[in-house]
Order: structure tokens, then sequence, then C-alpha cells
């Protein structure tokens, strides 16, 4: 599996994120395009740590919802939808450009995320805006939760022609449908030993055990870590470790 971070979330004197320590130990890194956090500078800054590292570049747009940090469902239309994400992917993929960058995936921010998988006719709008996305040498993969909906979305999307990677979350419990359990409610975030045992789970036979101790087995390409503080990145090192065998 890949890891892949959020990344570039810094704007103005606001500093989110250890993503200079972080860079290091991933594998894509997904950069906020200022919808919901970052700036031009902090982008270009991102993009070049990227690069230095070897990391894959991919863009994370998200509603246009700074005040709530794209957390907050917002009503948009199917064309307001395509415009918001070829706004944010165009001023990221612009500005890889100028470095010698090609991005080479989108992954939704928040509520766009979530709102993404849990209604159709949102993931059909994103499709859409993949698929009608030019420029690029080869169609961005959009990045999406595996759950046991995985050869639905598949076939959705190409129908679409768009690529998909499909992502499970490290540090995120699971409810028995194959859904994240709400920040909110108790035990959705794992510590170090249960996050260190979900991931050793996923390499050693593809599943995840929810809440209530069923297991399900998902289709799983890349594993999103956070590393929002010193105890984040450590847990990253500590993944990147045990994928590798060490």
């Amino acid at each position: 599996m890949l890891l892949n971070c959020d990344l570039g979330e810094s704007d103005g004197n606001r500093t989110m994120g250890c993503d200079a320590q972080v860079m290091p130990h991933i594998d894509q890194a997904s950069i906020a395009c200022g919808f919901h956090a970052g700036d031009p500078l902090t982008m270009r800054h991102t993009l070049a740590l990227a690069a230095q590292h070897g990391v894959a570049i991919g863009a994370h747009p998200a509603y246009p919802d700074l005040v709530g940090f794209g957390r907050r469902s917002m009503a948009l239309d199917r064309e307001q939808i395509i415009a918001t994400l070829h706004y944010q992917v165009g001023a990221l993929d612009g500005m890889a450009r100028s470095l010698g960058l090609t991005l080479s995936y989108v992954k939704p921010h928040g509520a766009l995320y979530n709102d993404m998988m849990a209604k159709p006719e949102t993931r059909a709008a994103l499709l859409e805006a993949m698929a009608t996305y030019s420029g690029q040498p080869q169609p961005l993969a959009l990045m999406m939760q595996a759950t046991a909906l995985a050869d639905t979305h598949r076939a959705e999307a190409v129908a679409a022609g768009v690529p998909l990677l499909f992502e499970a979350f490290a540090d995120r419990c699971y409810a028995d449908d194959g859904s994240l359990l709400p920040r909110n409610q108790p035990d959705a975030l794992h510590d170090r030993t249960r996050m260190l045992a979900q991931v050793a789970q996923l390499k050693s036979d593809s599943t995840i055990t929810t809440r209530n101790g069923h297991v399900l087995r998902l289709q799983v390409d890349t594993l999103c870590v956070h590393g929002d503080n010193p105890e984040g990145v450590a847990a990253i090192e500590a993944i990147r470790s045990l994928l590798c065998g060490n």
C-alpha cells in the first residue's frame, strides 16, 4: 500500500501540520487548493517539498468553506461542483507546471469527500468534472474511500473514463457498513496501538475489523495518514516501518 497525507493547509501566518517532517515518509501528497485551506505560497512550497522527496502530487479540493475548514456540506448543483473542482485543480496544476511538475490524482476534502461517498449525484458530478478536466498527459485518478461498494464505484468510474484509487484510513474506526465512524463518536479515532494493528491487518489479509467486531474485506491502493503534530509524524514513521517489514 502507498501512504497518502493531506498537506499544504497553512495560510498566511497560520501554520498547520508538520509537512516537512511528514514528506520523507509518504508516497502521495494531497495538497490543499485554497478553498478550505492553503494559499498560493503554501501551495508552491508544498509542491517543491514533494518534488524534493519524490512524492506524487494530488489536488485536495473542497467546498468553498474557509471558515468551516471544508467540513460543512454545501448544496452545490452539478454545474457548480464541476466548476469548483476545475477551478481548484487548475490552480494547483498551474502552480505545479510552473515548477516542472505534474499532478497525478485528485482527492476531495472533508464534506465534499463525504458527500461523494454518500450521494450518487455528487459522485457523478465529480466524475464528470474529472473526465472533462483536460491538459494532462493522462486522466487524473480520483481517490475515494474503499468500501463494500467498490465494484459499483469502479463501474461508474470506468463508464466516465476516470481511474480510481481506493483508500483506507489508518487512524479511523469503521462502522459495520464500511463507513467511518463520525469523529464525535467514542473510539472514532485510533490510538497508536489500534492504528498499527489495523494497518497490520490490512497488510496481511486486506481486511479491517469494525467497532462491533465484524471483518470487512477492502480493495485498498493507498492508506491515508495524518501528520498534524509530532505524534502524528511518529505514527507515520511507525506505519512506514511496518509496511516495509522493519
